[in-house]
């Protein structure tokens, strides 16, 4: 007969399967995904809104040797900084407060500070550097724009991807990228790597037939993210309930 070797009760092999358990059920309780990625969404959404109310178009002198100099240059703003800026930084707020409440009902601790404290600082740093970038107003045509004391020209492609870099690409994609690492989820991760790249694609006036003019014209820009986020929220929420219910 063969000796075989079976773990008798309080091993070391299964004290180690015990708190692997443990730490795998710490980890679940200590996940919330589903309501950062729900304010963001809503959040990014709501940029149509605000896009479709502060959309203006100006005719403005052209700049010297412009063909166009005798009938005037069209100028499009849209959009509002103080939106995204007070808008992240209240979600990012809430997000520490919905963590921290959890925890302390669970009686678990709470990974989210690195999310919170790096979504705070890369909204300051992308708020400082727009108002140094429009300073002086809103550059007219053929002006360079002011990136930290560089002058870029306006419609090179360095500067268009700096500008989809400096936007939501900075102050959501990095810090939910950093959120999959703090709640170790690689359906978290690849959900941010695919916000990154949605974000950073460029594209081109008139997307989706609507033209630059259009009040409607930040569809292209937010629909797209702001769903991906929403279902990325739906998905993680129905994945907690069925593991809760597992579990119980």
């Amino acid at each position: 007969m063969a000796d075989a070797s079976v773990p008798s009760p309080g091993t070391p092999q299964e004290v180690l399967a015990g708190l692997g358990e443990l730490a795998r059920r710490v980890r679940a309780a200590q996940r919330g995904a589903w309501f950062p990625l729900l304010l963001l969404g809503v959040l990014t959404l709501g940029g149509i809104l605000v896009g479709r109310f502060t959309h203006k178009v100006e005719t403005v002198p052209c700049p010297p040797g412009d063909p166009a100099g005798g009938t005037g240059c069209t100028l499009i703003s849209q959009g509002s900084p103080v939106y995204w800026t007070v808008g992240l930084a209240l979600a990012y707020v809430a997000t520490a407060f919905f963590y921290i409440r959890r925890s302390r009902g669970r009686g678990v601790g709470t990974p989210v500070r690195p999310y919170v404290l790096a979504g705070i600082a890369l909204v300051g740093l992308v708020a400082a550097t727009q108002i140094w970038s429009l300073r002086h107003g809103m550059p007219g045509p053929g002006e360079p724009l002011d990136f930290w004391g560089l002058r870029l020209d306006a419609d090179s492609a360095t500067t268009l991807f700096l500008e989809r870099l400096t936007g939501n690409a900075t102050v959501v994609g990095l810090p939910l990228l950093v959120l999959a690492r703090v709640e170790r989820s690689r359906a978290l991760l690849l959900l941010a790597a695919a916000y990154l790249a949605i974000e950073l694609v460029p594209l081109r006036p008139g997307g989706w037939g609507i033209p630059a003019t259009s009040p409607w014209s930040a569809v292209p820009h937010f629909a797209a993210p702001g769903v991906l986020l929403l279902l990325g929220a739906l998905g993680f929420a129905l994945a907690e309930l069925s593991d809760r219910r597992t579990r119980s």
